[in-house]
């Protein structure tokens, strides 16, 4: 999908034309789309196609007058074990003429600014423009990190009633987010030091203060990826261990209660074989039998009790 915006007083427009000062925005775009802002722009074609590689890092990369910043941005997917937050590529390029953003996917960040949610945003400006997108991006991950925190306790209070797998999977999921989140921050961190040396940040000392508040923002983000991580791993071990041992109890009862129901079998057993044996002819044989299963059934049940077996 192929949008163009500009601003003028503080509100964002929709265009239907390339302009000076426009944004371009390209979500999971055609190749006729790729194609129209190439030649629209003169772009080089290695950047929009960076951009579009699920696997590409986070990187800077300049050419000429072309500059291109690849950062992750976080999403949020469904999946069998509930939702899933993954981290996507975010291209930034910037032009002479105008700036570039390219994503496989349509961006939540992005939508913040095409729908005029940020204020003090103009695609005139387009080095703060940078570091306002990089700003909401890092705000963008840890509100999804308060979520999966959230989405974490809920799935410890359903682990403690129920103790079932759904609920570990649940959270089995949450840490392989997060997996994903501290790989991604970690890579955006040396984009944003790598920016803060260059010299068209520090022209400006509000684009400079702005770009050290969002490596705060990340160090943060990264800090809350790794507390989070630590504890939901630790949570899952401990449930782990704690259905373990309720499997373990479980099936030492049944084994205790086996043992106990194999004494009156083997007796019955005894007295079923075609063989003269004692209280064969007397007339209360059976109850003397049956007597004699149940008093060692009880002598098993005293014994295993007095080894606190049970």
């Amino acid at each position: 999908m192929l949008n163009i915006y500009r601003t003028d007083d503080e509100k964002v427009y929709e265009i239907d034309r390339f302009e000076q000062d426009c944004w371009i925005c390209l979500s999971a775009p055609t190749g006729e789309e790729l194609k129209r802002i190439q030649s629209l722009t003169g772009i080089e074609p290695d950047f929009l196609n960076a951009s579009l590689d699920e696997e590409e890092r986070s990187r800077i990369e300049t050419e000429g007058d072309q500059m291109l910043i690849v950062v992750d941005t976080p999403m949020l997917e469904s999946s069998k074990g509930g939702q899933q937050y993954d981290t996507i590529p975010l291209g930034i390029i910037t032009l002479p003429t105008c700036i570039v953003t390219v994503c496989v996917k349509e961006s939540p960040v992005l939508s913040d600014f095409s729908m005029g949610r940020v204020r003090s945003f103009s695609t005139k400006k387009r080095n703060r423009f940078i570091l306002q997108i990089l700003y909401r991006n890092a705000a963008k991950f840890l509100y999804h990190l308060r979520q999966i925190d959230r989405q974490s306790s809920i799935a410890e209070s359903e682990l403690y009633k129920s103790m079932k797998n759904k609920e570990l999977i649940s959270m089995l999921t949450l840490e392989k987010s997060l997996v994903y989140f501290s790989t991604s921050l970690k890579g955006n961190e040396a984009v944003l030091e790598r920016l803060l040396r260059m010299s068209f940040i520090r022209q400006y000392p509000d684009d400079t203060e702005l770009l050290e508040d969002v490596i705060i923002e990340n160090k943060q983000a990264i800090e809350m990826c790794t507390i989070y991580r630590d504890i939901l791993s630790g949570t899952m071990d401990a449930f782990a261990s704690v259905i373990s041992n309720n499997l373990n109890i479980v099936m030492k009862v049944l084994t205790i209660i086996t043992i106990i129901l194999t004494i009156p079998t083997i007796v019955a057993s005894l007295w079923g074989m075609n063989v003269a044996l004692p209280f064969g002819a007397n007339p209360y044989g059976f109850w003397i039998v049956l007597g004699i299963a149940v008093a060692l059934s009880g002598f098993t049940a005293f014994v295993m009790m007095k080894k606190k077996m049970f």
